[in-house]
This record gives structure tokens, sequence and C-alpha cells, in this order.
């Protein structure tokens, strides 16, 4: 297991503001870069976010961790989904060399096959945008199908209209549901509620087996 060394930490301009991107490479020639956003009133730190880069580093990814521009300004009550995405949007860009005007990180994954993730809020982020962004794969960690009690609330739309392979892990006991296997959709369930603490070595482990058969 990698030990999560400190990551290299900047700013990128989007239409709402600066986003903060947590960048941590590879010591191996990369595979690719898995980029992964955090929880809608948490940050980059959350412990199953951090396995997912551990098991991504492992496997030769490249791991950039996005803060949005709404944590970045210090605020904890999320954006409209379209703000996050538009941030998530113009971040991907600047570090693909292919949007923003330059600057630091610009074209860092130039190149690259790109996946996306993220816990809960900013899985949802990553489904949303795995079409236009290219991605080729989705790692879901706490997906939160619907608010806790009001499952006729669900996005399954989100998650259900992505075309590349997604990996969901999810508790067990999630008050917030989960996704259900497809023939693109495998669903890892560990014991634990949302916040996916009560086994985190589980969690790296899940990511890791999941990117060994998925890439490229």
């Amino acid at each position: 297991m990698t030990n999560l060394r400190p990551a290299e930490v900047t700013e990128i301009p989007t239409p709402h503001g600066p986003a903060r991107v947590h960048v941590r490479l590879t010591p191996a020639t990369p595979r690719g870069a898995l980029l992964m956003g955090h929880g809608a009133g948490g940050g980059v730190d959350a412990p199953d976010l951090r396995a997912a880069a551990r098991a991504a580093l492992d496997t030769g990814l490249h791991v950039v961790l996005v803060e949005q521009p709404y944590r970045v300004a210090g605020r904890r009550a999320p954006a409209p989904a379209t703000q996050l995405d538009a941030a998530w949007e113009a971040v991907v860009g600047v570090l693909r060399g292919t949007g923003g005007t330059g600057g630091e990180g610009a074209g860092l994954l130039a190149g690259l096959p790109l996946l996306f993730g993220g816990r809960s809020s900013g899985a949802r982020v990553a489904c949303r945008c795995a079409a236009t962004g290219g991605a080729i794969g989705i790692v879901c960690l706490a997906f939160p199908v619907h608010p806790p009690g009001r499952p006729e609330k669900h996005r399954m739309a989100e998650i259900d209209g992505v075309t590349v392979p997604v990996l969901v892990v999810q508790g067990e006991s999630d008050p917030f549901g989960r996704p259900e296997p497809t023939v693109t959709r495998e669903v890892v369930l560990l014991p634990g509620d949302h916040s996916l603490k009560k086994d985190v070595p589980a969690v790296e482990k899940a990511v890791a087996d999941w990117l060994s058969r998925h890439l490229p």
C-alpha cells in the first residue's frame, strides 16, 4: 500500500471562481489519470477518497483531487449542479490543455486517458460530466441514489446515463440507497454507511481490483 504523500496544490480558474486541485503523480510511467471530487459538505481528505487515491497511484495513475469553487471560497453549502459541472469541465479542460488560458497545471494530463470519480455529490458530478469530458471509466464512492427516506426523489438517471464502465463502492446500510449492478456497472457492498469509514482498506482494494481490470 502506498503512503499518500503530500500533494502539489494549485488553483485553476473556472466560471464560478477558482477551483483547487491536489495533484499526486505516479512515479511509474502513467497509464492515465483519475480525477475525483469531494462530497457536498466535505473535502478532499475524506478517508474513502484517500483510499481510492492510493489505489490509483499503485495502479500507475496520476491522481487529481478537485475542490469545487464553493469550498475554496469557504462555503459549506454546495453550489447548484450546473455550477459544479461547469467548474469540473473547466478544470478538466485546463489539465488536458484544451481549455483555459494556460497557467499552472495547464496540459498536465494532455494525451492521457482520464477516469472521473468522487464521493457522494462528487460521484454525481463525475457521472454527469462523463460523456462531455471523455472519461473512459467512473469510480463512484457512496453514490447518493436518493435523499434519506425519499426514494421517490432518485437520481438514477445520472448514473444510468453513463455508457463507460462504472465502479460503485457503497455501504450496506447507506441511507442514501444504492444503485444496482448492470452490464457496465459493478457494485461492491461494504460494511458501514454513507461515510465508508468502517473498512477503508476494503475501499482501497475494491478500487484497485476494478482499475486493474479496466485500464487500457
